[in-house]
């Protein structure tokens, strides 16, 4: 719906042959800041896939099966790992934007702005409660706000109420991470 998926995930992922084999020297050596990177391998092959470019698309009928975490402690670290290569590719994905659907780009920012200004508005409220006792209204709004916007736009990009329920990710991230 978008023109492009930017994280073609590692278990449900399948390529061309012929695509992979002209990017398999820069996927198979990934630096980060000059030292090897061994994370976030499926970001940053989709990447790979699109400067050169390839196209991504969901295909929502496949079915595939993978391993994941079935406990807090592993489910965190997984959480984190994606964070992390979220942001490490995002600067990968900076000259991609202005050719891409401009949802992408509002993604993109979202993921890596969205979890910064959830951390503040979340400190805030809780420096809120700390010393008044009450968190101001505004607060829960702007948190509130910074989800359903970008949820928002994906439901009515994608003619999909579907995408509403992403919202239930920012409780996640403020609770648990």
């Amino acid at each position: 719906r978008f023109g492009a998926v930017m994280c073609c995930c590692g278990p449900c992922a399948m390529y061309r042959r012929s695509a992979l084999a002209l990017l398999l020297d820069q996927y198979e050596t990934q630096f980060f800041r000059g030292k090897p990177s061994d994370f976030g391998e499926d970001r940053h092959l989709t990447i790979l896939m699109l400067k050169a470019g390839f196209r991504t698309e969901y295909v929502p009928d496949a079915i595939a099966a993978t391993v994941v975490p079935d406990s807090l402690g592993p489910y965190l670290r997984q959480q984190l790992r994606w964070a992390r290569s979220t942001f490490r590719d995002t600067f990968l994905a900076l000259r991609l934007l202005p050719e891409l659907d401009r949802y992408l780009t509002l993604d993109v920012v979202g993921q890596n702005l969205g979890p910064l200004l959830l951390a503040l508005s979340s400190l805030a409220a809780l420096a809120q409660f700390v010393i008044g006792g009450s968190v101001a209204w505004w607060t829960v709004l702007t948190i509130a706000a910074m989800t359903m916007v970008r949820c928002s736009v994906a439901a009515f990009r994608a003619r999909d109420m579907r995408f509403l329920g992403f919202s239930l990710h920012t409780p996640i991230n403020i609770f648990l991470l």
